[in-house]
C-alpha cells in the first residue's frame, strides 16, 4: 500500500494520458467508418505526392545539401546549451568562480550567434530556392491547361483552373521553404538530445522514452484528421473561387434580373461552408498540440517528482545519481525534446496543406491532353488551304451524333459559307478543322494531307478565326492585335487596320494604338471589337480564314464596314463562314446547308435558289422579314 500511495501521482498521470488514448481510437475508428464526400477526390498516397514534389526539388539539390550542412551547425546550440547551463548550476552550488562563470557564458552567447547566422543563411537559401519551385510548378501548371483540348476545358471551371494555378501552389512553397528542412531539423534535435540524455543519464532517458510511444499514437491519429478537414478546406476553397469567377463575369445579367439578394444568399452559403472547414481544421489542429503539450507536461512532473523523492544532491534512481546540474540539464533537454515533436503538430498541419494543394494539381497535371500531335506528325510551313472532309463523324456525347457523314471539298482561296439552324453542326464543323476535338470516324484533309498528321500548333498557325464572341485581352490595342507575331512595324499595323476599316475609330482615340483596352474590351462596342478581330487575323496573314457569326449583333454601319472588309480578304486565302444572315454570303462560291448534322444542299446562291429547296424557303422568309423590319 505504502508502494501504491508512492507513485500514485505518476498512476494518475498514466491514467489520464490513457483515457485520452482510448477517445483518440474510438474516434480514429468511427472516422474510418464514415465514407469520404465524393467531391474530396484526394486519393493519392503521401508517399507518391512527396515523390513527385521532390522531383521538382531535384535540380536545386546543392542548395538543400548546403542548407542541411548549415543546419547542422545551428543545431548545436540545442546540444550544448543545456549542458553548459547546467555546469553554470554546478558551479554557482558548488565553488564559485568568476572566470569559469565568464568562459561558460562566452561559450553559450558563442554558440547562440553560430545558431543565429546558421539560421539566417539557411532562410535566406531556402526561400529563394523555394520561390524558384514555386514559379516552376505554376509553369508546369499553366502549360498543362493550354494543352487540354477545348471539351476538357469546357468541363472544368475556371475558377478551379484559377486555384489551380495560384492558390495551390502557394500553399506547396511552404513545404519547401519551411516543412522538409524543419522535419530534418527537428528528427535531427530528436535524435541528438536523446544521445545526450543517455549519456547523461539513461534512467531518466528511459522515463522520459515511455511517453514517446503516445506521441507517435496521437501524430498517426492527427494525420488521419488533418488530412480530411484539408481536403474540405481546398475543396470549399475550389468551389467559392468557382462561384466568383463565373458570377463576377455575369454581374450584368445579375443586375438586370435583379438577382442581387439570391446571388449573395448563394455566396455566404458557400462562404460558411469554407468557414466551417476552417474552423474544422482549426479545432483539429487545437486538439493535436494540447495532447503533445500535456505530455511534454507529464515528463516534466515525473523528473520534478522522482528528482525530488530525496535530497537534491546524491540521490540515487535506478543506481544512478541525480545532482541539481543533472536536473537543470534534463529539465531542458526533455523542452529540447517536446519542442520538435510539439512542432510536429504545426508541421503535419502545413504538410497536409501542402499535400492537399499537390494532390488537386497533380489532377490538372495528370489530366491526359485528348488532342495530341502523333508521334510521326510534321510540321506545315505553308498551306494552300485547299480542305476536304470524308465521310466525318463527330459527337460531344457516345451515340449523340452531331456530324453524320458529312463529306464536301474546298479548293484553295475559295470562300464557303455554312447555314443551317442551330444545333445543325456549323460551328463543329470549323472546331474540328482546327482540331479542337477529335472526330470518332471520318478524315480531314489540308492540302491532301490528314490534319492528324500534322503538328497542332503549326496547323493552327496557318488559321485566323473570327467569331461572333470576340475576346479582347487586357492592355492596348496594338498588343491585342499582333497578340503572337513579333517584329511588326506600327505602319504595317496600321495597314491591317485601314484594310479592314478598323482605322477610322481607332484614329479617333485619344491614344491610338495606345488606348487602353479593359477586360474582355468592355470599352469598345460589338463592332469595334470585332474589326480589331479582323485585324489581328489580317496582320498573321492566314492560309485558311474563319468567320463564325462574325457579324452578329452588330448595327447596320458596322456591317457595311465588316461585308467591305470581308470582300478584301477574299483575296487572301481560304474562307470559311457560318452565318445566320443570308445576305453577307450571296457572293460565296459555294454555300452548304446543313440539317441535324447532315449536308442537306450546296452550291452557289443562285444555284441553291433556282433549285427552291430549303435554303430558297429560308432565304425567302429572311427577305420578307428584313422588308417588314424596314
Amino acid at each position: 500500500m505504502a508502494v501504491m500511495n508512492e507513485y500514485l501521482p505518476v498512476l494518475i498521470v498514466g491514467a489520464i494520458i490513457g483515457t485520452f488514448t482510448i477517445v483518440f481510437l474510438l474516434a480514429y475508428g468511427a472516422l474510418r467508418k464514415v465514407k469520404e464526400d465524393p467531391e474530396l477526390d484526394r486519393n493519392m498516397p503521401d508517399k507518391e505526392i512527396v515523390g513527385r514534389l521532390l522531383c521538382y526539388a531535384k535540380p536545386y539539390w546543392k542548395s538543400f545539401v548546403l542548407v542541411f550542412f548549415v543546419m547542422v551547425f545551428s543545431i548545436v546550440y540545442d546540444l550544448l546549451s543545456p549542458l553548459i547551463i547546467g555546469r553554470i548550476q554546478g558551479l554557482i552550488k558548488n565553488d564559485f568562480a568568476l572566470e569559469q562563470l565568464y568562459v561558460m557564458v562566452g561559450a553559450y552567447a558563442g554558440i547562440l550567434v553560430v545558431s543565429l547566422i546558421c539560421t539566417y543563411l539557411q532562410a535566406m537559401i531556402l526561400q529563394k530556392t523555394g520561390q524558384k519551385i514555386l514559379s516552376q510548378i505554376r509553369l508546369d501548371v499553366f502549360t498543362h491547361i493550354e494543352k487540354l483540348s477545348h471539351e476538357q476545358l469546357n468541363n472544368i471551371p475556371v475558377g478551379k483552373l484559377v486555384t489551380r494555378a495560384v492558390n495551390d501552389p502557394n500553399a506547396i512553397s511552404y513545404m519547401f521553404t519551411n516543412i522538409l528542412v524543419t522535419l530534418a531539423k527537428n528528427a535531427m534535435v530528436i535524435v541528438g538530445v536523446l544521445g545526450a540524455m543517455l549519456m547523461l543519464n539513461y534512467a531518466l532517458t528511459l522515463m522520459v522514452l515511455c511517453f514517446v510511444p503516445f506521441v507517435v499514437l496521437f501524430t498517426v491519429i492527427f494525420r488521419q484528421f488533418s488530412r480530411r478537414v484539408h481536403r474540405q478546406v481546398n475543396n470549399a476553397t475550389t468551389d467559392i473561387n468557382t462561384y466568383l469567377s463565373e458570377n463576377l463575369s455575369g454581374m450584368k445579367i445579375t443586375q438586370i434580373f435583379n438577382r442581387e439578394e439570391q446571388k449573395l444568399n448563394d455566396f455566404l452559403g458557400r462562404s460558411r461552408k469554407l468557414q466551417k472547414a476552417k474552423l474544422n481544421r482549426m479545432f483539429v489542429f487545437g486538439i493535436f498540440q494540447p495532447m503533445v503539450y500535456m505530455i511534454y507536461i507529464s515528463s516534466n512532473l515525473c523528473l520534478f517528482y522522482f528528482g525530488a523523492k530525496g535530497y537534491i544532491k546524491d540521490i540515487h534512481y535506478f543506481g544512478q545519481v541525480i545532482d541539481s546540474s543533472v536536473m537543470v540539464s534534463f529539465y531542458m533537454y526533455i523542452s529540447r525534446f517536446f519542442n520538435p515533436i510539439q512542432a510536429l503538430a504545426e508541421q503535419f498541419d502545413m504538410l497536409q496543406r501542402s499535400f492537399a494543394a499537390a494532390e488537386k494539381i497533380f489532377t490538372i497535371l495528370d489530366m491526359e491532353p485528348e488532342v495530341v500531335d502523333e508521334p510521326d506528325a510534321m510540321e506545315m510551313p505553308k498551306l494552300r488551304g485547299e480542305i476536304e472532309f470524308r465521310d466525318v463523324w463527330f459527337c460531344y456525347k457516345p451515340g449523340e451524333w452531331v456530324l453524320k457523314g458529312v463529306s464536301f471539298h474546298v479548293e484553295p482561296k475559295q470562300t464557303v459559307a455554312f447555314v443551317g439552324a442551330t444545333g445543325s453542326g456549323k460551328t463543329t464543323i470549323l472546331s474540328l478543322i482546327c482540331r479542337n476535338y477529335e472526330i470518332q470516324k471520318g478524315q480531314i484533309l489540308i492540302d491532301g494531307i490528314d490534319i492528324r498528321k500534322i503538328k497542332i500548333s503549326s496547323l493552327r498557325r496557318h488559321f485566323g478565326q473570327m467569331l461572333q464572341d470576340v475576346f479582347l485581352f487586357s492592355g492596348d490595342i496594338r498588343s491585342n492585335i499582333l497578340l503572337r507575331k513579333e517584329g511588326v512595324t506600327d505602319e504595317e499595323v496600321w495597314e491591317a487596320c485601314r484594310y479592314v476599316n478598323a482605322d477610322a475609330f481607332i484614329g479617333k482615340l485619344e491614344h491610338g494604338l495606345d488606348e487602353v483596352v479593359r477586360e474582355r474590351g468592355n470599352n469598345f462596342s460589338a463592332g469595334q471589337r470585332q474589326l480589331l478581330s479582323f485585324a489581328r487575323t489580317i496582320i498573321h496573314k492566314p492560309a485558311v480564314m474563319i468567320l463564325d457569326e462574325a457579324t452578329a449583333n452588330i448595327d447596320t454601319e458596322t456591317e457595311l464596314l465588316i461585308q467591305d472588309s470581308l470582300e478584301k480578304m477574299k483575296n487572301i486565302g481560304t474562307m470559311l463562314i457560318v452565318a445566320h444572315r443570308l445576305s453577307t454570303i450571296q457572293h460565296a462560291d459555294n454555300i452548304i446547308l446543313l440539317s441535324h448534322g447532315e449536308i442537306v444542299e450546296q452550291g452557289s446562291h443562285q444555284q441553291l435558289l433556282h433549285q427552291k429547296g430549303r435554303y430558297y424557303d429560308l432565304y425567302t422568309l429572311q427577305y420578307h422579314k428584313q422588308q417588314l423590319s424596314s
